[in-house]
């Protein structure tokens, strides 16, 4: 069941909502430059075992809207209480991936962690995706700018080669196009936004400001979002647990998906 949530004037947000009469609610929020249907072989398999899951299009990807602001991680978090409010949603989980786990975390931070009984982090892009003075971690900004500029000038080739790197075990040619297909439904001017905001923006004392149980998920093949960061988050973040993807890059929900279901069903029921 899809619908939409307005988030602000003129621009809507949309809600992917299945199995509304679950016993517990998960929150999915995903990743750039991708949409909820990333966490497709979630949703198949969680509602079974009696969850409600629901997937949230960031704006300017996925079947939200695309409006040409709003893609600092203040807004982006205000963009997901405005759904947990529509929604009137309380004792839930929260799961962020790469950029979705950063607004995820800026969400515990900005809005006091309403509503949230438990985080869960995949790969999270934090507390910062780039290397800093002060932060020798992350990617190099380098490959950001790259990033940025291949958005403009060649957007499918730079999606191509992301997908090269996302998926650490074999994939077959229709999954590569699969993915490479959500991604090109976001608008080119959001895709660059957001790897803007790598840029722009850090999220060392919004770690500090959780106070949930939090599941951090990392591949450690992740060569998008290196696994240094998530023992930084282990390191940083109050009662969290990191568990390592042996097997994994980027996309633990798909590379090892029956065993990311079990752990964060585990993790869940805790």
């Amino acid at each position: 069941m899809g619908y939409y949530v307005t988030v602000e004037a003129n621009v809507n947000i949309y809600v992917e909502d299945l199995n509304p009469g679950g016993n517990r609610t998960i929150i999915f929020l995903h990743g750039w430059p991708g949409s909820s249907n990333l966490f497709e072989y979630q949703f198949n398999q969680l509602p079974k075992q009696g969850y409600r899951c629901i997937g949230i299009d960031t704006r300017g990807f996925g079947n939200s809207d695309r409006p040409w602001n709003g893609y600092d991680y203040n807004r982006l978090a205000d963009d997901v209480r405005y759904v947990i409010d529509a929604l009137k949603l309380k004792h839930f989980t929260l799961g962020g991936h790469s950029t979705g786990g950063a607004i995820a975390i800026r969400y515990m931070a900005r809005h006091s962690g309403y509503g949230v009984s438990k985080l869960a982090l995949f790969a999270a892009a934090a507390p910062s995706l780039i290397k800093r003075p002060n932060f020798p971690y992350g990617i190099d900004k380098e490959i950001v700018l790259k990033i940025i500029q291949g958005t403009y000038n060649d957007r499918p080739k730079m999606l191509q080669d992301f997908g090269d790197i996302f998926f650490y075990q074999r994939i077959s040619e229709a999954l590569s196009d699969w993915f490479f297909q959500i991604g090109l439904q976001a608008a080119g001017w959001s895709t660059a936004a957001i790897a803007n905001t790598w840029i722009n923006e850090v999220l060392f004392s919004d770690l500090n400001a959780i106070n949930v149980p939090t599941l951090i998920i990392h591949g450690i093949h992740d060569k998008v979002v290196p696994f240094t960061l998530g023992e930084i988050q282990n390191q940083t973040i109050k009662n969290s647990k990191l568990i390592p993807f042996k097997y994994s890059g980027h996309a633990t929900f798909y590379d090892e998906r029956d065993k990311f279901n079990d752990e964060l069903v585990k993790f869940i029921e805790e």
